[in-house]
């Protein structure tokens, strides 16, 4: 099994690749994305990683306030998308 983590405030420069990397540090990354804006492709500044339930505590631990690239990251457990009205 594993668990999705939203990872916030990203430095707008963070390729998809990047991420995946500071993650891979801490636990094997099974998925990354980062989320952009449909009408200009820049990134929205926040993503999910995706790593196996055993990690997941451990890499929040970690990287939840971690600075990169001159930013505090945010990393939680990410949510279930809630409906769209």
């Amino acid at each position: 099994m594993s668990k999705t983590l939203y990872v916030g405030n990203l430095p707008w420069s963070m390729s998809e690749e990047d991420l995946s990397r500071e993650f891979a540090r801490h636990a094997e990354v099974k998925s990354c994305r980062i989320i952009s804006d449909r009408e200009t492709g820049r990134s929205r500044g926040f993503g999910f990683v995706e790593v196996g339930d055993e990690d997941a505590e451990r890499v929040v631990q970690a990287m939840n306030g971690y600075s990169l690239g001159g930013r505090e990251l945010v990393v939680n457990e990410a949510r279930p998308r809630q409906g769209r009205f």
